[in-house]
């Protein structure tokens, strides 16, 4: 199966496991991550790991033998169905962590980038180069790159194609950390510094946090009221309020 998708401790772990095609997305890769997206949506997993199988690479991008032949008309389909799906990702209920091992290039770096956090390997490699290809990312790295690193930073990746690795990555807000070691016990450790927290406000958090980029302050100082408004009306706060009075560890209950 291209696609194996797993259960560690409280985290969902999607491998994209073709590593002979260096995990290509083909039309099944990306089918298959809708149905597993469909399976853990209903699990009680609080985190999602997205990696790739073997140690060259995370996701090596489209596969690109499918291109050929394809009408305008298959070619828009396929472009609308795959931002959809990282759309998804990017929405997704709970928080999701791409651990970057080895060459996230095209949409292989566009999937890390639909998640809620990035991580990388020593030998990361990442790059948009489809304008070596005579084209332009299609999976959402022309929106989600600049909100990410910056317009003048994208621009560089973009429409250079040029590979940035992990060190600069970090440097440049791609990743927000390098890890060493198994990529899936890397992504499980760093989840733990967040699924221990009441998930409705988890999402709260993240949704205020993702709106500031897309609107006015002033908007956005409205989002965060009405977000940390209904934070308060939770029994969570109220259980956190209460432990953190009487000096123990809360314990959240998702409501």
């Amino acid at each position: 199966m291209p696609i194996d998708l797993t259960y560690r401790d409280d985290c969902a772990v999607i491998l994209l496991n073709r590593p002979q095609a260096l995990n290509a997305l083909s039309g099944e890769v990306l089918r298959q991550i809708a149905s597993s997206l469909d399976e853990v949506a209903q699990s009680k997993a609080r985190a999602l790991i997205v990696t790739g199988a073997g140690e060259k690479a995370f996701c090596a991008g489209a596969d690109i033998k499918e291109f050929s032949g394809r009408t305008m008309a298959q070619d828009r389909h396929a472009i609308e169905s795959g931002q959809a799906l990282f759309a998804r990702l990017d929405t997704f209920p709970i928080a999701s962590v791409a651990v970057i091992n080895g060459y996230a290039f095209g949409g292989g770096l566009e999937l890390a980038l639909a998640c809620t956090f990035r991580l990388a390997t020593a030998n990361a490699k990442m790059a948009l180069p489809e304008i070596k290809l005579g084209l332009i990312p299609g999976y959402g790295g022309t929106q989600r790159l600049p909100r990410l690193i910056g317009e003048a930073r994208a621009l560089d990746m973009v429409m250079t194609g040029r590979t940035v690795e992990a060190a600069e990555a970090e440097r440049i807000g791609l990743v927000s950390r390098l890890v060493e070691g198994d990529p899936v016990e890397a992504g499980v450790a760093f989840a733990r510094g967040f699924t221990q927290h009441s998930l409705p406000v988890l999402g709260f958090a993240r949704a205020a946090v993702q709106r500031a980029l897309s609107v006015p302050l002033h908007e956005g100082l409205k989002i965060e009221a009405d977000l940390a408004t209904l934070a308060f009306r939770t029994q969570d706060c109220a259980e956190g309020v209460a432990a953190f009075e009487q000096r123990r560890k809360a314990n959240f209950r998702d409501v």
